[in-house]
């Protein structure tokens, strides 16, 4: 699909949503501008009267958003219920040019109605019973290069987030670019992600904090997977894998140990049936640990990250092994293969009840 080259206008994102409602209305059911006069207090952006094939029929304040936030709800939910209040029987519906899943799910738990220009659209109406649900697009077919990505994909955000995850602390900008390594472009469009999303804020001095790391670490989760974001190669370690980690632990391999084994330094779940390690260099890291490849039965695998972030801020454990930061660790299982989801909450609840044995 080619990116319009122009934002529509509020009443190019009015007549859109109009369109979707229109197209997939019931049979016999109508929508129409509300008469002037009918309504004293018109402080919404514009009001509907859908009518029932039997005559009954409710009014819909529209409050149009160019750009909708998840930090936006809050305030959008206030207007409406104030405006719906002012008039008996109606319903508040948010109307946008795209609505982000994200935000979809927090108008739908605020009890809202909305409708974008691509086709997303749940409609709530009590009396007459009117439920319609629709899926349109998952991206935002105007946001074009040089705009504000809407995830945490990619390395830059990547960076930022471990940066935030891995210390607690309120952040100068200059400081986050500093520690996370990344440009200052990159910086602010993640911050300024995470301000929309709710999952950090800016004071008036611009200082960055992050107030819920859980939240941010799951929503990171959404965006990063342990092996969709990096080259992974599968092995067997022949003679088991406490065998494995005695030669992990003397080899000179640059590694950063990840997955079950990892996080049994902190939260036993269970033991371990595989390994899940960062390598800078499979091939020769197999060498040195006398790994055999395995195209089934694989009790290691070996992810070469397409970057250094794994191998930053590593911890060194009692037996001697190099393992990546709690954070790294618990995103890795996270997103891991089989019960490793059931051993990242483990882990996660061990973090949230030693913070400060973990976060600098």
């Amino acid at each position: 699909m080619e990116e319009p080259s122009e934002l529509p206008k509020e009443t190019d994102v009015l007549r859109a949503g109009m369109i979707v409602l229109h197209d997939r209305l019931p049979t016999g059911w109508s929508a129409r501008p509300t008469q002037a006069g009918a309504i004293p207090d018109r402080h919404a952006d514009a009001f509907l009267t859908v009518t029932a094939p039997d005559g009954e029929s409710a009014i819909l304040a529209l409050e149009i958003k160019h750009v909708t936030a998840v930090r936006d709800v809050t305030i959008v939910q206030e207007q409406l219920t104030q405006l719906t209040r002012k008039v008996p029987g109606s319903h508040g519906v948010v109307v946008s040019r795209y609505l982000a899943g994200p935000v979809r799910k927090r108008l739908t738990d605020a009890g809202l109605s909305y409708i974008d220009a691509t086709g997303n659209m749940l409609l709530n109406v009590s009396r007459p019973g009117l439920y319609i649900s629709t899926q349109g697009a998952e991206r935002d077919p105007w946001r074009g290069p040089g705009r504000p990505r809407g995830t945490l994909k990619g390395t830059p955000a990547a960076k930022v987030v471990r940066a935030l995850l891995d210390h607690s602390r309120s952040w100068k900008i200059r400081e986050l670019i500093s520690v996370s390594g990344t440009s200052t472009g990159a910086t602010y469009r993640v911050v300024d992600f995470l301000e929309r999303e709710e999952l950090a804020t800016r004071d008036s001095s611009g200082m960055v904090t992050v107030t819920d790391w859980v939240k941010l670490l799951r929503r990171w989760s959404g965006d990063y997977g342990f092996v969709r974001n990096n080259r992974i190669t599968r092995w067997i370690a022949p003679r088991g894998l406490p065998n494995l980690v005695k030669r992990i632990a003397d080899s000179s391999a640059l590694y950063a140990m990840t997955g079950t084994l990892a996080a049994a330094e902190w939260a036993a779940h269970a033991p371990a049936r595989s390994a899940m390690v960062y390598t800078a260099d499979a091939d020769r890291t197999a060498r040195l640990w006398d790994l055999r490849a395995a195209d089934a039965g694989a009790n290691v695998m070996l992810a070469e990250p397409e970057s250094d972030l794994p191998f930053a801020r590593t911890l060194t454990s009692a037996s001697g092994l190099t393992v990546a930061a709690p954070a790294q660790v618990a995103v890795d299982l996270m997103t891991g293969p089989g019960r490793s989801p059931s051993e990242a909450e483990e882990l996660i609840e061990w973090m949230v009840r030693n913070e400060s044995a973990w976060r600098g």
